[in-house]
Protein backbone atom coordinates (compact mmCIF):
# COMPACT_ATOMS: atom_id res chain seq x y z
CA UNK A 1 0.00 0.00 0.00
CA UNK A 2 1.81 3.41 -1.30
CA UNK A 3 1.28 6.84 0.92
CA UNK A 4 -1.51 9.03 0.48
CA UNK A 5 -1.62 12.94 0.35
CA UNK A 6 -4.34 15.08 2.27
CA UNK A 7 -3.83 18.50 2.04
CA UNK A 8 -0.25 19.32 2.10
CA UNK A 9 0.03 16.28 4.32
CA UNK A 10 1.84 12.81 3.55
CA UNK A 11 0.54 9.70 5.45
CA UNK A 12 1.66 6.29 5.28
CA UNK A 13 -0.17 2.62 6.44
CA UNK A 14 -0.24 2.24 9.56
CA UNK A 15 -3.18 0.07 11.01
CA UNK A 16 -5.07 -1.97 8.32
CA UNK A 17 -8.32 -2.90 8.53
CA UNK A 18 -8.23 -6.59 9.13
CA UNK A 19 -6.43 -5.29 12.80
CA UNK A 20 -9.05 -2.97 12.98
CA UNK A 21 -11.79 -5.58 12.70
CA UNK A 22 -10.30 -7.65 15.15
CA UNK A 23 -9.77 -5.11 17.79
CA UNK A 24 -13.33 -4.67 17.60
CA UNK A 25 -13.99 -8.23 17.75
CA UNK A 26 -11.99 -8.32 21.24
CA UNK A 27 -13.92 -5.21 22.30
CA UNK A 28 -17.57 -6.10 21.35
CA UNK A 29 -16.77 -9.78 22.88
CA UNK A 30 -15.86 -8.23 26.26
CA UNK A 31 -19.01 -5.84 26.19
CA UNK A 32 -21.04 -8.40 25.18
CA UNK A 33 -20.16 -10.28 28.20
CA UNK A 34 -20.17 -7.11 30.68
CA UNK A 35 -23.14 -5.76 29.53
CA UNK A 36 -25.62 -8.00 28.15
CA UNK A 37 -27.90 -7.66 31.86
CA UNK A 38 -27.82 -4.00 31.92
CA UNK A 39 -31.14 -2.62 30.80
CA UNK A 40 -31.03 -0.69 27.65
CA UNK A 41 -27.24 1.12 28.01
CA UNK A 42 -26.88 3.78 26.05
CA UNK A 43 -24.00 3.90 23.63
CA UNK A 44 -23.11 7.62 22.97
CA UNK A 45 -21.01 7.94 19.50
CA UNK A 46 -18.63 10.61 20.10
CA UNK A 47 -18.85 12.35 16.67
CA UNK A 48 -17.15 13.25 14.30
CA UNK A 49 -13.91 10.14 13.99
CA UNK A 50 -15.94 7.88 16.24
CA UNK A 51 -18.92 7.14 13.58
CA UNK A 52 -17.15 4.27 11.55
CA UNK A 53 -16.18 2.54 15.01
CA UNK A 54 -19.74 2.83 16.50
CA UNK A 55 -21.17 1.39 13.25
CA UNK A 56 -19.04 -1.54 13.44
CA UNK A 57 -18.78 -2.03 16.73
CA UNK A 58 -23.10 -1.98 17.34
CA UNK A 59 -23.54 -4.00 14.79
CA UNK A 60 -21.77 -6.79 17.41
CA UNK A 61 -23.82 -6.16 20.23
CA UNK A 62 -25.94 -9.24 21.21
CA UNK A 63 -28.16 -7.24 23.59
CA UNK A 64 -30.85 -4.18 23.27
CA UNK A 65 -29.53 -1.05 23.67
CA UNK A 66 -30.14 2.94 22.59
CA UNK A 67 -27.26 5.13 20.69
CA UNK A 68 -26.83 8.46 20.55
CA UNK A 69 -24.36 10.90 19.57
CA UNK A 70 -22.62 13.61 20.58
CA UNK A 71 -19.77 15.95 18.77
CA UNK A 72 -17.28 17.62 20.71
CA UNK A 73 -14.36 19.06 19.15
CA UNK A 74 -10.72 19.76 20.52
CA UNK A 75 -8.52 19.66 17.53
CA UNK A 76 -7.40 22.51 14.75
CA UNK A 77 -5.17 20.95 12.10
CA UNK A 78 -3.05 18.04 13.88
CA UNK A 79 -2.57 20.07 17.23
CA UNK A 80 -4.58 19.71 20.23
CA UNK A 81 -6.67 23.41 21.15
CA UNK A 82 -6.67 21.83 24.77
CA UNK A 83 -10.25 23.68 25.05
CA UNK A 84 -13.27 21.55 24.25
CA UNK A 85 -16.07 23.09 22.93
CA UNK A 86 -19.99 21.56 22.87
CA UNK A 87 -21.73 21.25 19.31
CA UNK A 88 -24.09 19.01 19.14
CA UNK A 89 -25.97 18.19 22.86
CA UNK A 90 -27.55 14.73 23.88
CA UNK A 91 -30.55 14.12 23.15
CA UNK A 92 -31.02 10.78 25.33
CA UNK A 93 -31.88 10.99 29.02
CA UNK A 94 -28.82 9.20 30.68
CA UNK A 95 -30.34 9.38 34.58
CA UNK A 96 -30.23 6.37 36.28
CA UNK A 97 -28.45 4.42 33.41
CA UNK A 98 -25.54 2.68 32.21
CA UNK A 99 -23.77 5.26 29.29
CA UNK A 100 -21.15 3.58 27.09
CA UNK A 101 -19.32 6.72 25.34
CA UNK A 102 -17.06 5.73 22.36
CA UNK A 103 -14.60 7.66 21.43
CA UNK A 104 -12.29 7.51 18.01
CA UNK A 105 -9.35 8.21 19.81
CA UNK A 106 -8.17 9.53 23.29
CA UNK A 107 -4.88 11.01 23.49
CA UNK A 108 -4.64 13.88 26.05
CA UNK A 109 -8.39 12.81 27.33
CA UNK A 110 -9.65 16.45 27.93
CA UNK A 111 -11.98 15.51 25.28
CA UNK A 112 -13.27 12.28 27.21
CA UNK A 113 -12.95 13.96 31.00
CA UNK A 114 -15.13 17.21 29.85
CA UNK A 115 -17.65 14.71 28.48
CA UNK A 116 -17.80 12.68 31.30
CA UNK A 117 -18.04 15.41 33.53
CA UNK A 118 -21.18 16.88 31.82
CA UNK A 119 -22.25 13.49 31.86
CA UNK A 120 -22.43 12.82 35.42
CA UNK A 121 -24.18 15.71 35.75
CA UNK A 122 -27.14 13.85 34.73
CA UNK A 123 -26.90 11.38 37.08
CA UNK A 124 -26.42 7.91 34.93
CA UNK A 125 -26.06 4.86 37.12
CA UNK A 126 -22.13 4.55 35.28
CA UNK A 127 -20.03 5.50 32.89
CA UNK A 128 -18.05 3.41 30.56
CA UNK A 129 -15.47 4.37 28.34
CA UNK A 130 -14.74 2.60 25.00
CA UNK A 131 -11.57 3.94 23.16
CA UNK A 132 -10.55 2.31 19.97
CA UNK A 133 -7.40 3.89 19.37
CA UNK A 134 -5.31 4.75 22.84
CA UNK A 135 -2.19 7.14 23.07
CA UNK A 136 -1.16 6.17 26.32
CA UNK A 137 2.13 8.49 26.36
CA UNK A 138 -0.25 10.98 25.81
CA UNK A 139 -2.72 10.58 28.50
CA UNK A 140 -2.21 11.82 31.72
CA UNK A 141 -5.85 11.86 32.68
CA UNK A 142 -6.56 9.32 36.00
CA UNK A 143 -10.31 8.44 34.26
CA UNK A 144 -10.56 4.76 33.87
CA UNK A 145 -10.67 3.85 29.95
CA UNK A 146 -12.69 0.66 30.31
CA UNK A 147 -12.50 -0.60 26.53
CA UNK A 148 -9.43 0.11 24.74
CA UNK A 149 -8.81 -1.33 21.42
CA UNK A 150 -5.10 -0.58 19.95
CA UNK A 151 -2.40 1.24 22.05
CA UNK A 152 -0.54 3.72 19.20
CA UNK A 153 2.58 5.86 19.82
CA UNK A 154 2.36 9.43 19.80
CA UNK A 155 1.69 10.70 15.96
CA UNK A 156 -1.09 11.92 13.82
CA UNK A 157 -3.31 9.83 11.83
CA UNK A 158 -5.76 9.70 9.48
CA UNK A 159 -8.19 7.19 8.57
CA UNK A 160 -11.38 5.23 9.60
CA UNK A 161 -13.43 8.12 10.76
CA UNK A 162 -10.24 10.39 11.65
CA UNK A 163 -9.31 13.07 9.48
CA UNK A 164 -7.05 16.17 8.34
CA UNK A 165 -9.32 18.76 8.22
CA UNK A 166 -12.16 17.03 6.96
CA UNK A 167 -10.48 14.78 4.89
CA UNK A 168 -9.65 11.30 5.09
CA UNK A 169 -12.25 9.59 7.36
CA UNK A 170 -13.48 7.23 4.57
CA UNK A 171 -10.12 5.46 4.41
CA UNK A 172 -10.85 2.11 5.42
CA UNK A 173 -6.92 1.50 6.85
CA UNK A 174 -5.73 4.22 9.61
CA UNK A 175 -2.58 6.36 8.19
CA UNK A 176 0.48 7.76 9.94
CA UNK A 177 1.89 11.29 9.24
CA UNK A 178 5.37 11.14 7.23
CA UNK A 179 7.83 13.33 9.09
Amino acid sequence: MNTIRLHDKQFKPFIFQNQINKAIDILAEQMNKELKEEPLPLFLCVLNGAFMFTADLVRKMDFELELSFIKLSSYCGTQSTGEVSEIIGLNASVEGRTVVVIEDIVDTGITIEKLVETLEKQHPKQIKICTLLLKPDQYKKSLHLDYVGLKIPNAFIVGYGLDYNSYGRQLPDIYVIEP
